[in-house]
């Protein structure tokens, strides 16, 4: 029998370990001729850039991710302190926790326009529905992904959060209950509920890795959607994929990038919750438990829907019939391919339905602050009903009415018709970094009301740290210390400084010695077996006034003091509310009466707090002749523990200028090579 005929194989490239390769494995024959010869509508808007953004930010969670899960513990004892370790003690740990934090935000941010851009322009329709259905199953899987994730760093809001949420399936009739402890693996949130959480964790962005890859297969089996909406019908409409739009990819990448490194470097919380900085408590409820900015759309939702009554007998509970409600603006998604009647695909020629898509745009929008705001806030809570009875309308009433009704104008004979007429300019650029402002001004309320808390106004103070070039002030660091040592370390701990980390503040290693051979730790065992104890040395913590909980609280009156490594971190305002608080003790108000051993001050929630002024004018004496008022004393100590919070700020804030800068300067580069490779594109 003869061989089977084989083709010649044709060279794709003048580097001979590229062809050999190639000709055993066209690996680089696919990518030409998907990437390269690829042809694509030439008239793509920047939105058309969120899609490699968003697989970007994949690459970027996914790496981070992995790194990450080298230093996490993943067990209710320790997991709180591990990822405060991988902050401090990791190198570079603190750059990789923020990007997998922030990058979070960002994936959201990029794939919630992805998804708009696929609305407005109709990017669902025939023949892209399985593409389109394929991009919902993502979100489903990221949601699922993120939800998880938030719950492994078993802060207050992480362990609450999965409370709150998982015990949503109890809504379910008959099998909900079971559902839930089968979630938890137990009767609560426990160990077992953080152990599967992050085994999911770790899984699923691997698992979105791949219906991404079916996405992107779809997309390239159907041909990219385009803002006319017109399919193409000669070469003129089209472009080969490489090098126009890798140049015009990377060049909106780059600017996102930077957006990224904006939250990464200079305002890495803002977007997160304070309470997360407090170990999980299950005995402490925080006052108001919401979720991440991006479900908070779903979850305004879910809280919308009031009990369901027919001649006055509930037939549905709230509860159940807002998890009905939040599932199904998700499932409804699904459907859109079918739900849209018209004949159009892009609403840029469809003027009457226009106004109803920016409609549904603000809705979302209010749907996230509404989902901040306490459930209690009336006006919220009907703005919340109205924006979610909008987002169901706009689905299954005006999308299969007025597509099967509306006029629409004539459209263009062709892509290239279209693209003459609205050729690119410069204003596209201002329309990428418009919509994300509009993405962060969706996170922005959102972060502020969780970070509310009383309706308390906390003044703002100047610190040297504030602002992008900002740093410690040495001195004022040292003095902190000074007033910590001799004022709030009797009391309060500091479990996550080493002696060693204070050389960071400017004090000598003989100076820390001395300090650390102040104290005695337990250690061993030893050569018998037996634990024994020592002076403590520059590698160790700080020695914790009390050897347990039930200590300290015995020694003040049930109350149990914090520990302040965190403490700024930790609420809302930080360092303005802890100067705050320290300087707000005074005589209370004729009208108020203070419960037993409680004292008056005019910053603190209540009024009421159980801890005396700790600060008295002179109560300590300063090496370098400050004189110790009671706002001295108060500034220097809130300047020492917001640097126990995050001694790698000004490393961090260093880094990120260099990053920007460099990251401006490539996107000035990638966009004038855009401009050159674009030019004689007609």
């Amino acid at each position: 029998m003869g061989g089977l005929n084989k083709k010649e194989y044709v060279p794709v490239s003048n580097n001979v370990v590229i062809n050999w390769i190639d000709e055993r494995l066209p690996i680089f024959t696919m990518l030409d001729k998907e990437y390269g010869r690829f042809p694509t509508p030439k008239n793509f808007s920047y939105f058309w850039n969120f899609g490699a953004i968003a697989m970007m930010i994949l690459i970027i969670m996914i790496v981070s991710g992995i790194f990450l899960a080298m230093n996490y513990v993943p067990h209710t004892d320790h997991a709180f302190n591990s990822v405060e370790r991988i902050m401090r003690d990791v190198n570079y740990g603190w750059l990789i926790r923020y990007i997998h934090a922030n990058g979070a935000s960002m994936f959201f941010v990029a794939v919630y326009i992805h998804i708009f851009r696929g609305l407005y322009y109709g990017s669902y329709k025939k023949p892209r529905e399985l593409l389109w259905m394929l991009g919902v199953v993502i979100l489903l899987l990221m949601m699922a992904t993120a939800f998880m994730g938030y719950v492994l760093p078993w802060g207050q809001m992480s362990f609450w959060g999965a409370t709150v949420i998982t015990n949503l399936f109890s809504a379910i009739p008959i099998v909900g209950d079971g559902i839930v402890t089968w979630l938890w693996g137990g009767f609560s949130v426990d160990n077992p509920t953080l152990n599967r959480f992050y085994a999911l964790h770790f899984l699923m962005p691997f698992v979105i890795f791949a219906v991404v890859f079916l996405h992107v297969w779809a997309l390239h089996v159907t041909g990219s959607n385009n803002p006319s909406g017109i399919e193409p019908k000669t070469k003129i409409d089209t472009v080969p994929f490489h090098p126009y739009y890798t140049v015009k990819d990377s060049f909106g990448a780059v600017v996102f990038l930077a957006f990224f490194a904006f939250f990464v470097f200079y305002s890495p919380n803002i977007l997160g919750h304070p309470d997360n900085y407090i170990p999980a408590d299950p005995l402490v409820t925080p006052a108001h438990i919401v979720p991440e900015w991006y479900f908070l759309p779903f979850y305004a939702i879910l809280r919308a829907v009031p009990d369901i009554a027919l001649f006055g007998y509930t037939i549905m509970s709230a509860k159940l019939a807002g998890v009905l409600a939040m599932f199904g603006s998700i499932g409804v998604l699904f459907f859109i391919p079918w739900l849209d009647t018209s004949p159009v695909r892009s609403t840029v020629f469809r003027p009457s339905y226009k106004p109803f898509m920016y409609l549904l745009v603000v809705s979302f929008l209010l749907l996230g602050v509404a989902g901040a705001k306490p459930a209690d806030d009336l006006l919220w809570l009907v703005i919340g009903r109205l924006s979610a009875s909008y987002y169901f309308f706009h689905f299954l009433v005006i999308m299969p009415l007025l597509g099967s009704i509306e006029k629409t104008p004539k459209l263009p004979d062709s892509i290239h018709a279209y693209y003459q007429e609205k050729k690119e300019s410069k204003k596209k650029l201002l329309s990428l970094l418009a919509i994300m402002a509009v993405a962060l001004s969706f996170a922005l309320p959102a972060s502020k009301a969780k970070a509310a808390g009383a309706s308390i106004d906390i003044p703002k103070q100047e610190w040297s740290f504030n602002g992008p070039l900002g740093t410690f002030d040495r001195p004022s660091l040292q003095r902190g210390f000074v007033v910590y040592q001799q004022v709030c370390a009797a009391c309060h701990g500091l479990d996550f400084i080493a002696y060693r980390n204070l050389t960071e503040i400017g004090l000598t290693e003989l100076q820390a010695k001395a300090i650390a051979a102040q104290y005695m730790v337990q250690d061993g065992p030893d050569d018998e077996g037996e634990m024994f104890e020592r002076v403590a040395k520059l590698s160790d913590r700080f020695v914790n006034p009390y050897p347990n909980e039930k200590a300290a609280r015995y020694a003040n009156n049930g109350a149990y003091p914090v520990d302040l490594s965190l403490i700024t971190k930790a609420r809302p305002q930080g360092s303005d509310r802890l100067y705050a608080l320290l300087t707000g003790y005074v005589e209370a108000p004729a009208d108020v009466v203070l419960g037993p051993n409680m004292h008056y001050n005019k910053y603190y929630s209540g009024h009421q707090i159980a801890m005396p002024a700790p600060l008295a004018e002179g109560m300590v004496a300063y090496d370098d002749g400050t004189e110790a008022t009671v706002e001295q004393m108060a500034k220097d100590v809130t300047h020492f523990l917001t640097w126990t919070a995050e001694p790698k700020m000004e490393e961090r804030k260093r880094m990120g200028f260099k990053v920007m800068i460099f990251l401006i300067v490539f996107a000035g580069i990638l966009y004038a090579s855009k401009k050159k490779i674009w030019k004689d594109v007609e």
